[in-house]
């Protein structure tokens, strides 16, 4: 019996890759020589996909720990309604216009192709970009990099949420969540992950997306944040009014979950696993994506403790987080030791841009604006420590595509945001705002035992 136990899993690993080959019917464009690649690429995209998607649970967590209770319900349904938007958005428009190219992007009907979105399809055709041209996929399915790129795209879109909470309509904001996923998002993402000039041209460097994702959805949220204005009452006299969250302990399980959504985040953005090296790098990111996220902090609580004479958890959970934003544009290069001083700083970061923004009188709720802009703009110019995964990033490179990219979203964000305030409106009235967004928008309590005693 201990020799049979012995041999079936020794059996079971050499019959895998002849398991692989043994498809009736071959995916296009893909052939026997490289189909067990083509099944764990795939596989990582489906399981990084998982992860990051539960990234849209820790967001609505975090944000609903970190408002006042009279607005948890209002962040909870803006964050699953602008998932559901973004997954709308990006197949009718944002993929394509992210992947303009479709050398890894589009397919045949074989492989996903149908998942190209129609309304992309005629603005790539409208700009000569036929469909013809867009039909060399070997790699992995099609539809597992869809899958896994949205998750990327509804990530940028939550960095929002959680900034403009409290005072904002719930409509107008979704009616810019379609915008920045559909349109604003995949068209900056496409100057470097879709083979556009800031790669082709200036070498810009960015793994995961400190500045594709999260400085565009920190641009985004300080555009809207400076337009719509700070909650009633958070500046008077000078003075910042603090409004502690409703449930640390929602936020702190939100940064947990965020935490582990990011070795998704940035271990499948290896966008390979079909060889030794591949799954090595994979635990590389992860290794590294975890030592800046402790890095970040553990400097924010030692840092707190200096300067106010007590720790303070949310800086601590968002010096995790902006830990965590700081090594996302160059996870794999890093040694361990190098990936926890950049978390760390970004957790520096953190600590003294809050009360930066305080004295501005900006108000974000959550501190979206120093995890995601700040620490964004930090990792992306960390990458030129080590060169970045093209092995040639420079300085002048990197500060090109946060420049570029930082006024593209700025301009359209506020032509967005200005447009909406002058047709429907974004800010609550204040007697709405004074009495929660939850009753006024929705018409529901998060806690509803409680404020009725």
């Amino acid at each position: 019996m201990k020799l049979l136990k012995t041999l079936l899993p020794a059996a079971a690993l050499v019959a895998l890759p002849g398991l692989a080959l043994a498809e009736d019917a071959p995916v296009a464009g893909v052939n026997a020589a490289t189909d067990t690649s083509f099944i764990l690429t795939s596989l990582l995209f489906v399981v990084g996909g998982f992860l990051v998607f539960w990234m849209a649970a820790g967001f609505a967590m975090l944000e609903a720990g970190l408002v006042r209770s009279k607005n948890v319900t209002m962040q909870l349904t803006k964050n699953i309604a602008l998932f559901s938007l973004a997954a709308i958005m990006y197949y009718l428009i944002g993929y394509n216009l992210m992947y303009p190219l479709g050398t890894w992007m589009i397919g045949s009907d074989e492989t996903g192709g149908y998942l190209s979105g129609v309304i992309g399809v005629a603005i790539l055709e409208a700009v000569g970009v036929g469909s013809d041209a867009l039909d060399d996929y070997s790699y992995a399915a099609t539809s597992t990099d869809y899958f896994f790129q949205l998750m990327f795209c509804a990530a940028t879109a939550s960095i929002v949420s959680g900034t403009l909470a409290e005072r904002i309509k719930l409509w107008p904001f979704l009616i810019f969540v379609a915008v920045l996923t559909g349109i604003i998002y995949p068209l900056q993402a496409s100057w470097d992950w879709g083979g556009g000039f800031l790669d082709s041209q200036f070498g810009f460097s960015d793994f995961a997306g400190s500045t594709i994702v999260h400085s565009v959805g920190g641009w985004a949220a300080l555009t809207g944040a400076i337009i719509l204005g700070p909650r009633i009452g958070k500046y008077k006299d000078g003075k910042v009014v603090p409004m502690p969250g409703s449930n640390l302990a929602l936020a702190t399980l939100g940064t947990f979950i965020l935490w582990m959504g990011w070795f998704g985040f940035n271990g499948g953005s290896q966008l390979a696993m079909g060889t030794v090296g591949d799954i090595a790098d994979i635990g590389r990111v992860m290794a590294n994506t975890n030592a800046a996220a402790a890095g970040g902090a553990l400097v924010a609580l030692i840092l707190t403790q200096i300067l106010y004479k007590k720790s303070d958890l949310t800086m601590v959970l968002n010096g995790a987080l902006a830990g965590l934003v700081s090594i996302t544009a160059e996870p794999l290069a890093p040694t361990l030791g190098l990936a926890t001083i950049i978390g760390g700083i970004g957790g520096v970061i953190v600590v003294f841009s809050v009360p930066m923004l305080d004295k501005m009188k900006i108000d974000d709720v959550v501190g979206a604006i120093p995890v995601h802009l700040f620490a964004g703009i930090w990792g992306t110019l960390a990458v030129v420590l080590t060169g970045g995964y093209h092995g040639e990033a420079t300085l002048m490179g990197q500060v090109t595509g946060i420049v570029v990219i930082g006024l593209f979203v700025v301009v359209t964000s506020a032509v967005v945001w200005v447009i909406l305030k002058a047709t429907m409106g974004i800010r609550v009235d204040e007697e709405d705002e004074i009495r929660g967004l939850d009753m006024s928008e929705l018409g529901m309590e998060a806690y509803p035992e409680f404020s009725k005693g």
